[in-house]
């Protein structure tokens, strides 16, 4: 099991050793990938990347939450919260 998350570096330089590039242009793939993921996200729709999941935002509504410290109820606002459903063939990768 990995001990520590792949780091943007990382993920740039794997990126770039696999689309046999260089690093300058992976993170600029990099970049517009997740540009493109923000910009759907966050005006509602979702987005499917085959293999991986799809990462979409849901909404919350309104409800009472508990300070933990005080023990006092507290109305909390409806509110957005992005998910991310994880693809079969990922967990199965994962799994075998």
């Amino acid at each position: 099991m990995a001990t520590k998350p792949m780091t943007k570096t990382q993920l740039v330089a794997a990126l770039a050793d696999k689309m046999d590039s260089d690093k300058k242009s992976a993170a600029a793939a990099l970049e517009a990938i997740t540009g493109i993921i923000t910009d759907e996200v966050s005006g509602g729709g979702a987005v499917t990347l085959p293999g991986v999941g799809k990462i979409y935002c849901r909404e919350r509504p309104e409800r009472m939450v508990r300070n933990p410290a005080t023990g006092e109820q507290i109305k909390k606002e409806a509110d957005k919260v992005v998910k991310m459903t994880i693809a079969k063939a990922l967990k199965d990768s994962v799994n075998s």
